[in-house]
């Protein structure tokens, strides 16, 4: 299975965070990307804290022949077509898509980087992954997503809209 992350926290050429998130699945679809699922939106806090606006999040399940570099700059693609620039790590932003896993497959070299390395501690990640894969196990450290966001700080919070 193939999972992406999606997430905004700023207007956009699409209107606002929720409006350009689903632009974005609508945009993958039109690229030729099967968004087979899609977990709700949460609000979830800025990670790391920071006095930026709240983000929208979501996960999606995707079906698609292109392989992980292919996908990944195709996510950079739509993260450009909606206004995103990049500068400052962590910084707010328009859209932020990120590959977290290609049918388990463990990549070091080179992005896109496999598993996401940072998703295991990202509430933002977890819970809405959780709704649409809820027996998902983490490719690398061998935990269930129950364990993962058991494990989570507790600024780690998603609201579901």
């Amino acid at each position: 299975m193939i999972y992406i992350a999606l997430g905004a926290n700023l207007a956009g050429p699409a209107g606002s965070p929720r409006d350009t998130l689903e632009a974005a699945l609508v945009s993958l679809e039109d690229a030729g990307v099967v968004v087979a699922a899609r977990s709700a939106w949460y609000r979830t806090s800025p990670v790391p804290a920071s006095d930026q606006p709240d983000y929208v999040n979501g996960v999606a399940r995707l079906v698609t022949d292109l392989d992980p570099v292919a996908l990944l700059a195709l996510l950079h693609r739509l993260e450009d077509q909606f206004g995103r620039r990049r500068g400052e790590i962590n910084a707010a932003r328009t859209l932020d898509l990120d590959l977290l896993d290609y049918d388990g497959l463990r990549r070091t070299q080179a992005p896109p980087l496999l598993p996401h390395p940072r998703m295991a501690d990202r509430g933002f990640v977890l819970f809405p992954l959780r709704e649409i894969a809820p027996d998902w196990r983490h490719p690398v450290l061998d935990q269930t997503i129950d364990a993962l966001i058991a494990g989570l700080a507790s600024d780690q919070a998603a609201v579901r809209l």
